[in-house]
């Protein structure tokens, strides 16, 4: 039996040549539509509605497909994906092919966030975002397949956030490392598109060496007309500790404000209708790290500075300043001393996944919006480059680290085809797998690797298996 391959938040166009066999039946094993809550769900879970392949089959086979399987892919994004990463053999494979074209599929579509989750994160209205539990059941939901089917699973994932440690240690990134330690298993994410965002500051902070000498730093963001808000999210190292003063762009000032081990405070402007909330936690659980929330509402335009200070010794004196991903924003506002650098999405920075950036395969040039490593604590991140520019699609060419992904997950349910189903290694694994792929890479001479870019180079499924040969 071929491989399956997990996609995608957005759902599939079921009824596209693209996802069936040469016999017109369906190559969807499955699809999960969190949002549908009219059939009924999986097996063990409480919610959406499952529909298999026979029920897809029956709904190609009547005049009112969508009667009989209401899931859709409003967006289109799901289906570009899943076409890049399995899409059949159109024309002979001249009109279109993906990369794993005989692979079956598996949909989870997710719901999306709640209102007060969106109304908190000032997420503007229309635009796709989903909660952290939607995400992971839905990795488990596509995990049993392995058990069910007895086949390898490749699980895909086209989304990434810029909240979080980027260090790996949030429960998506935890909950992803131990999918991809279980044999027959591999985990793909894309590095996102963050990269010249302006989105990330990295500072530093020396104990001062003389009197006079201060121990602060002004971190300024040029915020534009029409954002309606953002939230700013400040990291540490232990066992420093850091507190943030804001100065508005009419200069009305919040002093610093030393928080409790886990406290919040709200002020508002007089002469400015912004309203800040700032969230103080020492020691984050999952990182153990402090980190400092801003939540910024309603900002006048203009520049916002935030002078961020240490309290006592210093000892590592390093923080970074991360604003939300360009499509949470409802105008730009970006550091107007930004770090392309450790600018890949969560969760591309969990250790034993495979992460890509994206790159243009047609002049092996680096995508410039591409997600840039290493991870906050250092890890050698992304993994490899994967081409995600002008890619061929269902929907035409189309740019994006989500691409890079799919075709990354197409290649590997390529190998997990020769390792597992014909048994040349059946008990390979996420970070095996990882590593073959990193083997074969092709680098250039005049780079050195690893490196923030390109990982440890550009995917080459033949100098994976050339790899293999010399061994």
């Amino acid at each position: 039996m071929d491989p399956c391959i997990r996609l995608t938040p957005e759902g599939i166009d079921y009824t596209d040549a693209a996802f069936r066999d040469s016999q017109g039946n369906s190559r969807i094993l499955a699809i999960w539509d969190q949002t549908i809550q009219s059939g009924t769900p999986p097996q063990g879970f409480l919610y959406g509605t499952e529909y298999t392949r026979e029920d897809i089959d029956r709904a190609l086979q009547s005049e009112d497909p969508y009667a009989i399987v209401p899931s859709r892919d409003e967006e289109g994004h799901g289906s570009a994906m899943a076409g890049v990463a399995a899409g059949s053999r159109l024309d002979n494979g001249i009109g279109y092919i993906g990369a794993a074209p005989d692979a079956d599929i598996v949909v989870v579509k997710l719901k999306q966030a709640k209102q007060y989750l969106r109304d908190f994160y000032m997420i503007p209205s229309g635009v796709p975002a989903y909660q952290e539990t939607d995400i992971m059941l839905g990795v488990r939901y596509a995990d049993q397949f392995t058990e069910i089917f007895r086949r390898p699973v490749v699980i895909c994932l086209g989304l990434g956030t810029s909240y979080g440690d980027h260090a790996g240690s949030n429960p998506l990134p935890s909950y992803l490392n131990a999918v991809a330690g279980k044999r027959s298993r591999a985990v793909v994410v894309c590095g996102g598109n963050e990269g010249n965002a302006g989105h990330h500051f990295q500072g530093n902070l020396e104990s001062p060496s003389r009197a006079g000498d201060s121990n602060t730093l002004p971190v300024e963001v040029r915020v534009s007309d029409g954002v309606e808000g953002f939230l700013l999210e400040l990291w540490g190292n232990v066992p420093d500790v850091f507190t943030v003063s804001v100065r508005s762009p009419g200069g009305e000032t919040i002093p610093p404000i030393r928080l409790g081990i886990q406290d919040s405070i709200t002020y508002g402007f007089i002469y400015e209708r912004t309203r800040i909330t700032i969230a103080g936690t020492l020691v984050e659980p999952a990182s153990g790290e402090e980190v400092v929330v801003l939540r910024v509402a309603l900002p006048t335009p203009g520049i916002w500075t935030f002078q961020v200070e240490a309290v006592g010794d210093i000892y590592n004196g390093t923080f970074h300043m991360w604003l939300p991903i360009t499509q949470f924003m409802s105008a730009p506002a970006y550091f107007l001393e930004a770090s392309p650098y450790i600018t890949l999405t969560e969760p591309a920075m969990a250790k034993d996944v495979i992460s890509v950036s994206t790159y243009n395969a047609a002049n092996n040039s680096f995508y410039i919006d591409s997600g840039r490593g290493y991870s906050r604590i250092g890890l050698v991140t992304p993994d490899f480059a994967a081409p995600g520019v002008n890619m061929s699609t269902i929907r035409g060419k189309e740019t994006g680290s989500s691409l890079a992904a799919a075709i990354t997950a197409g290649a590997v349910a390529q190998f997990m085809q020769w390792a597992v189903v014909d048994g040349n290694n059946r008990i390979v694994a996420n970070r095996e797998i990882k590593n073959y792929f990193i083997r074969g890479a092709s680098r250039s001479a005049d780079l050195t690797y690893p490196n923030r870019e390109w990982g440890y180079g550009r995917l080459n499924v033949v100098g994976t298996f050339d790899a293999l040969i010399g061994v």
